[in-house]
């Protein structure tokens, strides 16, 4: 792998984050989404471009600025880093020559949770927010769906790295300056699994912003384990709901509407998400 590339699959403005990461329909995140990811998820919704090499194009460190610096002329209110974690080293040198180049809308680093803290600590001061997907609470189901072992050590590591530089959420006007936002993805036929991730997020700070997605639908390998191949039931989402409550988490958001509508991008189309 060359060093001084990052392979890239998909850029623009992007509706599809938390509200004050998209903020209005003027608006929108500057998506950038990277090929290739350091897990092997079998239920990836973005699996054609995690796994498959769909779409990827070489760019330099220096195109990636310049496509930084296109997307806030655009319009974006941030730089939305998508499976950025094995393409550190060149975002941050990208980064940096951004800013040097006008670029003053937050950086998002928007990843999978499984990140060791040194590479964390090298992005300190280059990402603005972080938005991790602590996917797992049990390592043998993160070992079974993702072939990764010890996801939870690492992951626990990761969030406190990631609050220790950024803090709480910070919004201002609607839109969010810096800070951390965690995601989990509630898994059908997975209910103790989320119970876990949950406490442990708690364990961390229960004052973190939370966000809970009920937007699974069977892609990629998921078809192979029964458990997956079908949406997450109202009654399973609502017992993870509850549970979060009952931790005492009072911060975040709640993705609305029925389990499995079409979140599935497309990456074989101009625009993967329309």
């Amino acid at each position: 792998m060359k060093s001084d590339i990052v392979k890239i699959a998909w850029w623009g403005k992007h509706f599809g984050e938390e509200p004050p990461l998209t903020g209005d329909k003027s608006q929108g995140a500057g998506g950038i989404f990277f090929a290739g990811c350091n897990l092997r998820c079998v239920f990836c919704q973005n699996y054609q471009i995690s796994q498959q090499g769909l779409a990827q194009r070489e760019y330099s460190i220096e195109e990636l600025a310049e496509m930084m610096l296109s997307l806030q002329k655009k319009g974006a209110i941030n730089i939305d880093l998508v499976s950025p974690t094995i393409w550190a080293s060149q975002i941050k040198t990208s980064v940096k020559l951004a800013r040097k180049g006008g670029l003053a809308i937050p950086i998002v680093w928007n990843s999978n949770a499984f990140e060791a803290e040194a590479i964390l600590k090298e992005m300190a001061g280059i990402a603005d927010i972080y938005l991790p997907d602590f996917k797992y609470g049990d390592d043998q189901t993160a070992f079974k769906y993702s072939g990764v072992r010890n996801y939870v050590k690492v992951a626990e590591r990761a969030l406190r790295e990631m609050l220790k530089q950024a803090g709480h959420l910070k919004i201002e006007n609607g839109i969010a300056k810096k800070g951390v936002i965690v995601r989990h993805l509630v898994l059908p036929g997975n209910i103790e699994n989320s119970l876990k991730a949950l406490e442990i997020i708690a364990s961390i700070d229960r004052r973190i912003h939370l966000s809970l997605l009920n937007q699974f639908s069977p892609a990629h390998l998921a078809l192979k384990f029964p458990e997956l191949n079908r949406p997450v039931s109202e009654k399973e989402f609502q017992k993870v709901f509850d549970f979060a409550a009952e931790l005492g988490f009072e911060n975040g958001w709640v993705q609305q509407g029925k389990s499995g509508n079409n979140f599935l991008p497309d990456f074989r189309k101009e625009n993967p998400f329309g």
